[in-house]
This record gives C-alpha cells, structure tokens and sequence, in this order.
C-alpha cells in the first residue's frame, strides 16, 4: 500500500551488543506507537581499529559514524550506550530520550569471585577505571588490557587464557549470559562508568517531531541519574576512558551522587559523595567535581594522560 507510513530507520552499530540493544528499544517504540522501526547496520572506528581504546582517548571512538548517519539524513535515530557518548554537545543533535536504566554494575565473568582467584590470575578489561579499582580490591592479581565484543573476551576465560574479565551487568543481561556471572560489584566495591547501563537514543535537533514522538521512551528518573554522573565527568575533562566512576540514585526528590578518581596503580584515589534535589542534576554533578578537584581528582586524571 502506497499509503503506508515508511519505517522510521535506525542507526546501530553491528556487534551482536548493540543489534541486541537496539533491537529491545526497536521493539518497545513500535509497541508504544505502533510505528515500524527498521534496523541499520552501521561500522564505526571503534569497531574496525586494533588500537587500544586508552590511546585513542575512547570518547566517541563508537558513536562519530552513527552521528555522520544522522547529520546526512541516512537514518532517523540512533542508539548508542550512553556511556559511549561524548560529555561535549553537537548542537546539531539532540538525546530524545533516555530508557529506564537497566543494571548499571560491572560484573565478574570467571570460575570465582575475585576474592577466591589465586594469586597472579590474569583478569581482562579494557577499562582504566576498571582496573585501578580492581587493584584496590586485588593488588595482587594481573590485569590485561583486551579488546573486542562480549563473546571473544567471555572466550578468552573459556580457553583458560584469562581467569576472568570484567564486563558491564547490563550488557550480559542484554545478551541473556548472565549465567556466566561469577560476581556481580556492588557500586561501594567498583563505581561504575557514568552513563553505565542506560541507553541514549538521538536524533537531529532539527526535527522536533520525531524529537517529541522518541520521547515516549524517555525514563525521567534515568535521566537525572545520568545527567548527574555526567557532569562531574565533563567538569573533570575526562574522556570515557579516564579512570573516573560515578553513580547516582534517587530516594524520593533526591539525588544522590557518588563519584570517585583513582589512580591507576589503586594506590589513591578521591571518592566523594553529594546529595541535592532531582530537577538540578547537572548542579549537583558539576558540584561534586568542584570538590573533588580542590582534592586533587585533576592530578590523577593527568597522571593517566601522561
């Protein structure tokens, strides 16, 4: 029928994650709107490169492809990790919504709990901020830098090359591996990437209609909880791949946020902690950073740069 409305076209990267991801957004739009969503596969930098996320600086290395897409009208939308995201806004885009949240914690992937490996046992994760936390927890452990999707780090723990790796809760559940689970970290153990386990689904700025009609699927909550550890990331000047953790929850009006810079040998680290109403989420990130920087957080973060 000629008379049909088009299915609106989504961006999403082609790793089995992100199809995944997309695909639960997809389905959820339709059954709120009854609109068609058809998924476009798009390869980004990210993807393609050897190099080691910490080098290129991480920010955006997964999202600049998608958000060409975009500008050139080839898609509609897009659906990124949230975390992925630059802190730094293109006027030209905007984040129509935010989705409920799903687990925001890092999880052990591995035979045991970290506590019970034996001393020396390789860990991977490509994750600085993984890592000097984890080295708090086990200085005594070896911990490798890896790339690549889910299904080839949870490889190198199957072939015994690693005893264990360290992935985000929420995308194991998204891939349904939560059985491979050894431990999941409480966020008081390992503070998890700002943005971790939430969704951001943009669009261009100059299309407020499909701004309006994508804003069925924000989640109000979400989106202050993010908006607040993100902040403090952008007053740090932090990119995604600065040892810097963040989270926040809300308990009636308000929020509270955690945050914390470690040094990359665990040897110190500035952990604060705020609390302020959920409609200033962004004043209560960019507060809390204050603090953190009069105590030294911008030291530990150019340590990691140099």
């Amino acid at each position: 029928m000629s008379d049909t409305v088009p299915p609106l076209r989504m961006g999403t990267r082609r790793s089995l994650m992100a199809t995944t991801q997309s695909g639960l957004v997809a389905a959820r739009l339709t059954e709120l709107t009854g609109r068609a969503v058809e998924l476009v596969g798009v390869t980004t930098f990210g993807d393609v490169t050897k190099a080691n996320l910490t080098q290129l600086g991480g920010t955006g290395v997964f999202v600049s492809a998608l958000r060409d897409k975009l500008i050139e009208g080839e898609i509609d939308f897009a659906v990124h990790s949230l975390k992925d995201l630059p802190t730094t806004r293109d006027p030209r885009i905007v984040i129509a919504a935010i989705p409920p949240r799903d687990d925001p914690r890092d999880a052990l992937v591995g035979p045991a709990k970290l506590a019970d490996l034996p001393p020396g046992s390789k860990i991977g994760t490509g994750s600085p901020r993984r890592v000097s936390q984890l080295r708090i927890l086990r200085p005594d452990l070896e911990y490798v830098a890896i790339r690549g999707n889910a299904e080839t780090r949870i490889g190198k723990v199957t072939s015994g090359e690693l005893q264990g790796i360290v992935l985000a809760a929420a995308g194991l559940g998204r891939l349904k591996r939560e059985a491979e689970i050894s431990q999941v970290f409480e966020v008081e153990e390992m503070l998890p990437a700002p943005g971790q386990g939430a969704l951001a689904v943009e669009c261009r700025a100059d299309r407020p209609d499909l701004v309006e009609f994508l804003s069925v699927l924000d989640d109000a909550t979400t989106r202050a909880a993010v908006t607040a550890e993100r902040a403090v990331l952008a007053a740090l000047e932090a990119g995604c791949a600065a040892p810097v953790g963040a989270y926040s929850a809300e308990r009636g009006h308000e929020l509270f946020l955690t945050a914390a810079v470690v040094a990359v040998d665990g040897s110190r680290a500035v952990r604060k902690s705020a609390a302020g109403t959920s409609s200033a989420p962004m004043d209560l990130g960019r507060d809390l950073a204050a603090e953190m920087i009069a105590e030294g957080a911008g030291t530990l973060i150019g340590e990691r740069a140099h």
